[in-house]
């Protein structure tokens, strides 16, 4: 990648995780020097690369956690429908939006770091590590759980629905009973309005 040709290399194993590796005598300090160069560029990739992997993986993992408990909020919201339970429902629904808000918070940081590691991960495609297939098990996750809150999110659009109309129907049917009667207040008698004191 870096036009030099793989020197011969070792990996001694009396020094743990170490590289040996072995130029030809034919090479000069100059090129010797370029090549230690390009190496500690390597490695500085590699750092930066590792970084933006275990950064978008604990974005990620916050973001999956933030939909399970949408999800969870979601179905107590429909238990709560479903008993005709008002003050749970609208705690419930002030969790929603605080939940929602958390959610596209982290998706505006998601976005750029989920470009950064798929621009990197073009570059390497040919390498592969525990982080990646982490943060891949994790997209899938993430996934099928927005694919549940959208379909928890209809059924409880769908309750909502016909309990309003139940609702509707009742005040539709509702007899008031002073419907006929005069109110006190629409009267039309005479009242007195001066009174006189003699003292």
């Amino acid at each position: 990648d870096y036009g030099f040709h793989p020197p011969t290399v070792y990996f001694p194993l009396i020094v743990h995780e170490a590289i040996m590796i072995e130029p030809t005598e034919s090479e000069s300090k100059e090129v010797l020097d370029q090549f230690i160069d390009t190496m500690l560029k390597i490695a500085k990739e590699i750092e930066e690369r590792v970084a933006i992997l275990k950064r978008l993986k604990t974005l990620l993992e916050q973001q999956r956690n933030k939909f399970r408990e949408y999800l969870n909020v979601l179905e107590k919201q429909q238990n709560s429908i479903d008993a005709e339970d008002s003050e749970a429902l609208i705690k419930h629904s002030e969790l929603e939006q605080q939940i929602v808000k958390n959610i596209s918070s982290l998706q505006k940081v998601i976005v750029p770091m989920n470009k950064m590691y798929t621009a990197i991960n073009n570059k390497n495609s040919d390498s592969s590590s525990a982080n990646e297939s982490d943060i891949t098990q994790i997209q899938l996750e993430l996934s099928a759980l927005q694919q549940k809150v959208i379909k928890q999110n209809e059924i409880n659009r769908d309750l909502l629905r016909v309990h309003l109309e139940k609702i509707k129907m009742q005040i539709a049917n509702f007899n008031n009973p002073y419907k006929t009667s005069k109110s006190v207040y629409a009267q039309t008698e005479k009242v007195g309005n001066f009174v006189e004191l003699n003292v």
